[in-house]
């Protein structure tokens, strides 16, 4: 059995469990800074540097994270058509968002022209949202029909204890996919269509925060 120690270092091993660990920097660093800047502007200033840090680190994290979900398409693209459609809106849209992310990080570290960083984000963060949009509705649609096998088996005279515990913790899994891409869906949105809700430094900061540590959650060995 591994210990806390033995997991974290199997954490921190993966793409996805450093990306989150960063992820929880650059969120954090978000809201000391919002609460320091009036009061102790310098260490405000220190924090601001820490979230920029951590956020030009993720990009470098993700480079050629776009080819994920190309190969999800490829290798298993769903169980029904109507999985497959969704399958193919959704990480279409997250191939979008990784691979323009590149240049978005190339521009804002000045290899390509600073001035191409609006464009990319904004390309990126609405692949990224779009994307979403699609991977919460599968996460709704397959919530459900766990939600129907369960009753079945629970109304069923040979209950499965086996059947339902592995429902059930696929359900939490999901929740907390879903979490997350709500998340990160506020977060493209701050960048698409800028609004004081969205765009606030809480709101972003919490946004954050819920999809790294729902990520934390998911990814964290067993």
């Amino acid at each position: 059995m591994n210990d806390t120690v033995d997991k974290l270092v199997i954490f921190l091993a993966k793409r996805d469990g450093i990306d989150k660990l960063v992820k929880t920097f650059q969120y954090v660093s978000k809201l000391v800074h919002w609460h320091l800047q009036t009061t102790h502007p310098d260490m405000a200033r220190r924090a601001k540097q820490w979230e920029v840090a951590s956020g030009l680190s993720r990009k470098a994290f993700r480079t050629g994270r776009f080819l994920t979900g190309f190969n999800a398409l490829r290798r298993n693209p769903g169980s029904t058509p109507s999985f497959r459609f969704l399958a193919v809106l959704a990480n279409a849209g997250e191939m979008i968002y990784f691979f323009f992310d590149h240049f978005l990080w190339l521009s804002r570290i000045g290899v390509l022209d600073a001035k191409l960083a609006t464009k990319m984000s904004f390309i990126s963060a609405f692949g990224e949202s779009f994307g979403y949009i699609f991977f919460i509705i599968s996460d709704f649609i397959v919530i459900r029909e766990g939600l129907e096998a369960e009753k079945k088996l629970v109304a069923s005279t040979e209950k499965s204890t086996d059947g339902i515990r592995k429902i059930r913790a696929d359900r939490v899994m999901r929740l907390m996919a879903v979490a997350a891409n709500v998340a990160d869906l506020i977060i493209g949105v701050a960048d698409i269509e800028p609004n004081p809700f969205c765009n606030h430094a809480v709101t972003l900061g919490i946004s954050g925060l819920v999809s790294a540590w729902a990520g934390w959650y998911r990814n964290w060995p067993s």
